[in-house]
């Protein structure tokens, strides 16, 4: 018997020009004093100073959030805001940026360092300073899950971080923000998306509803992606990659991500790849051996039926066409591995705890095997 839970706590604000509801969602929190978490990009293309004109209670910007966030940039964003006594924030950018401030805003209010936190020293224990998501990107739907994501530059350790209590307030949705984003960004976050919806829908935590969102997140992707990286001032394309990232948000975060996820952490640490396209690059290797090896009575196959494909090795082909188009890169070669020991030492970085929701488990030995055959 099937039995599961669904969860959904964020307030969810979608649609073009949803940033004029800003205002109003601060007031509905009781903000008086503001900190805007965001990016020099956003202050450069007025984005920032926008916000601030439209709500007098934001004070200040911390733009000092560098990608895959650092335990010393979000432990700066902490001490801001102790050393200011904020009593709200606003996140405003890419996954980088929410990620960061989610952990900085619930550890504002306590004396925790983020070292602690991150190295599981310290428990978090009650909610932290209200704070409204504002993403600027279609990829890491970080406004709406109880993740993120923190690097240790001292260990170089990469980890996702999950608790509830990371939720945001609030997520304001713009798809006019995500227009600014370059080919690069919109191919790397959008790729980002597709993987937390293949991943969600192999995991071994999946369940009716989060299929339900990342079948639809999938199919909006593989329609989508490719037009928004073409033309990226179609702002109906931009929508719907948006809301693609907000339904596989919807997925991963009760399923959380998986084995392509836990393999992407060594390539971004070690060879400097982007997020998304880390994920991607053994994407689609993943959804063909899980379909031929998970004891799922074929489940994948008639997955990749319904997303309109003959079957799972031609949906990850679609996959691989689409990476191409994106101009990510497909091959070791292409990444800078050339050597079996380079590849030993991702292998050995690839069984963060994400692994563990993989249908099919690996060893050291049969994962070097299976990136041998990439």
């Amino acid at each position: 018997m099937t039995t599961f839970e669904f969860n959904q706590q964020v307030p969810i604000e979608f649609g073009i020009g949803a940033l004029d509801k800003l205002p109003q969602i601060i007031t509905r929190l009781q903000g008086t004093k503001g900190l805007i978490i965001s990016t020099k990009s956003m202050i450069q293309n007025g984005t920032v100073a926008k916000i601030k004109e439209q709500n007098p209670t934001l004070q200040e910007v911390f733009y000092d959030i560098q990608p895959n966030p650092t335990i010393q940039n979000t432990q700066d964003c902490v001490d801001l805001l102790r050393e200011e006594q904020y009593d709200f924030a606003i996140a405003l950018g890419g996954g980088s940026v929410l990620d960061a401030a989610k952990v900085a805003a619930v550890l504002a209010p306590s004396t925790a360092s983020v070292q602690t936190y991150f190295d599981g020293q310290y428990i978090l224990e009650k909610a932290g300073l209200p704070l409204i998501a504002i993403p600027t990107t279609a990829g890491t739907a970080s406004e709406i899950t109880k993740v993120s994501v923190l690097t240790d530059t001292v260990s170089g350790k990469k980890a996702p971080l999950n608790d509830a209590l990371l939720y945001a307030s609030y997520a304001l949705i713009d798809p006019l923000l995500t227009v600014s984003c370059s080919q690069k960004v919109t191919a790397t976050s959008g790729i980002d998306v597709l993987a937390h919806s293949l991943e969600a829908l192999y995991n071994v935590k999946h369940q009716p509803f989060t299929d339900l969102f990342a079948k639809h997140a999938a199919r909006l992707v593989f329609d989508y992606l490719p037009k928004a990286y073409d033309h990226p001032e179609d702002i109906t394309v931009r929508t719907k990659m948006a809301e693609a990232s907000v339904a596989a948000g919807m997925a991963f975060n009760l399923t959380q991500t998986a084995a392509a996820h836990a393999c992407s952490y060594p390539l971004t640490e070690q060879l400097g790849v982007p997020h998304g396209e880390a994920c991607a690059f053994t994407l689609p290797a993943f959804w063909v051996h899980n379909a031929t090896n998970a004891q799922d009575d074929g489940r994948l196959e008639a997955i990749s039926r319904e997303l309109g494909f003959n079957n799972a090795h031609h949906l990850a082909q679609a996959v691989e066409k689409l990476k191409a188009h994106l101009q990510l890169r497909t091959t070791w070669a292409e990444l800078g591995v050339t050597t079996d020991a380079e590849l030993q030492r991702i292998v050995d970085d690839s069984f963060s705890g994400n692994m563990l929701n993989n249908p099919v488990a690996f060893t050291p030995e049969t994962l070097f095997e299976f990136y041998k055959g990439i």
